[in-house]
């Protein structure tokens, strides 16, 4: 069974950056490979350089807790039971906009998406990982 592709990442950019123009709201989208290396990126016109770094590190977040990273919010509030994880290998995020991609039930990369509401990361995030299943 075949890792993540540069097909499948280019696929999978691509369906997110149609997603952010359709709502509306530059993003910078990342794709990563099981190993959280990076596999493709962009940056469209207008999103904030910020959000370079955080789309990244949570496409990493997917794939280091092998789940979408608005799921851990409720977890790291003060007194849950991973609260304080956000400061872990090398700084996690820990809300939304990473989603983990698999394939035949093998976690075989992540995107990460960052520059909008958390609720928009999330929209272009799954826009990106659905296209893998296309």
């Amino acid at each position: 069974m075949p890792g993540l592709t540069l097909a499948d990442a280019r696929r999978m950019l691509d369906a997110g950056l149609a997603e952010a123009d359709k709502i509306g709201q530059p993003m910078n989208v990342a794709i990563v490979d099981a190993g959280g290396h990076l596999v493709a990126f962009a940056r469209q016109d207008g999103a904030i350089r910020a959000s370079i770094d955080i789309a990244q590190r949570k496409a990493n977040t997917s794939i280091l807790m092998e789940a979408p990273t608005a799921a851990l919010m409720e977890l790291v509030q003060p007194g849950a039971e991973l609260y304080g994880l956000e400061q872990t290998a090398g700084g996690m995020v820990v809300f939304g906009g990473g989603v983990p991609v698999h394939r035949d039930g093998e976690l075989v990369g992540a995107v990460g998406v960052s520059a909008g509401s958390a609720a928009q990361d999330v929209q272009v995030a799954e826009a990106a990982a659905a296209a893998i299943k296309a």
